[in-house]
């Protein structure tokens, strides 16, 4: 992993060296590493995240054009497979299965860990309850009451998120009743407005940097502090996903992200990845409330 990120950072300073000194301007058609257009498929529940992360590559590189499409995370994979799409930043890596998929091809993935992300779980601000248990959001996900919490609603039955609690909880499929998956997460927060009885499931870049129709909706939830299962780190307290909860592994519902190129050429997608693990993309995710595979340095002044 360290060697695809050294190469990617050596690659894109070389590169951006080159166009500066070449007297053939490029354009967004031209293909390289700091231009042309692609189509680029995002794990919907860290879309707003991405999105900013594009907005920004393209205010710094001109002549590269990215189209984000959103997507639950069985869409993103199948796109990579039918090469629908060959860039994509999803919440795991592909596994030896898909990745010989492409092998086969003689197409070798690159792929770049750059962030933690954290899974939050809110309800409407005027819920009493503001804590939960790990336990109990398991028990929820077999199917079982538990007092307080009407229903458990997720974005997408496809989604990485009931991917991720389906597992936690050991079962093949959503129970038939008290847990619901909606279409979106911005379904998930007009629903807890609606609904205060409600918990949902997100991830935390929507509500961290939530896009301006949903600011509203924001407002009215509140992110509830989670406890861990006994002898797991997390178990002596009720955590909510911050940063530094992240980084000290307190915080119990996290997951990597990850950018993942079968382009099988030198092309914009191994510009993107770099940036996305370059100072500038790893300041952004600071900024963003997530954790960054590398902490930004920070310049301190010493008065005298």
């Amino acid at each position: 992993m360290f060697n695809i990120r050294a190469l990617i950072l050596t690659s894109i300073a070389v590169t951006s060296f080159l166009l500066m000194s070449c007297n053939n301007t490029p354009s967004k058609d031209s293909v390289g590493i700091l231009t042309g257009r692609a189509n680029i498929f995002v794990d919907e529940t860290i879309a707003p995240l991405i999105e900013d992360q594009i907005s920004v590559f393209e205010s710094s590189y001109t002549n590269a054009a990215l189209t984000m499409v959103a997507k639950s995370e069985n869409e993103v994979v199948n796109a990579l497979l039918k090469d629908s799409a060959q860039l994509a930043v999803m919440t795991r890596e592909l596994t030896e299965k898909e990745v010989n998929f492409f092998k086969a091809k003689t197409i070798y993935p690159r792929t770049v860990r750059f962030a933690t992300d954290a899974i939050a779980v809110i309800t409407h601000k005027n819920n009493s309850d503001s804590t939960i248990l790990v336990d109990d959001i398991i028990k929820i996900m077999q199917g079982k009451s538990v007092e307080g919490v009407k229903s458990l609603v997720f974005d997408n039955a496809n989604s990485s998120t009931v991917a991720y609690f389906r597992k936690l909880a050991k079962v093949d499929k959503l129970p038939e009743r008290g847990v619901y998956a909606l279409k979106s997460n911005a379904d998930i927060l007009k629903y807890v407005n609606e609904n205060p009885q409600s918990v949902g499931v997100v991830g935390i870049s929507w509500i961290a940097g939530p896009p301006m129709n949903l600011l509203g909706y924001v407002k009215n939830i509140k992110t509830l502090g989670v406890k861990n299962q006994q002898g797991k780190p997390g178990d002596d307290g009720f955590y909510k996903p911050t940063q530094s909860n992240l980084a000290l592994n307190l915080y119990p519902f996290t997951r990597a992200l990850y950018s993942i190129n079968v382009q099988g050429k030198e092309a914009i997608g191994i510009g993107f990845s770099a940036f996305l693990y370059g100072e500038r993309g790893q300041r952004l995710i600071l900024k963003s409330g997530l954790l960054p595979d590398s902490i930004p340095p920070r310049e301190i002044i010493i008065r005298k």
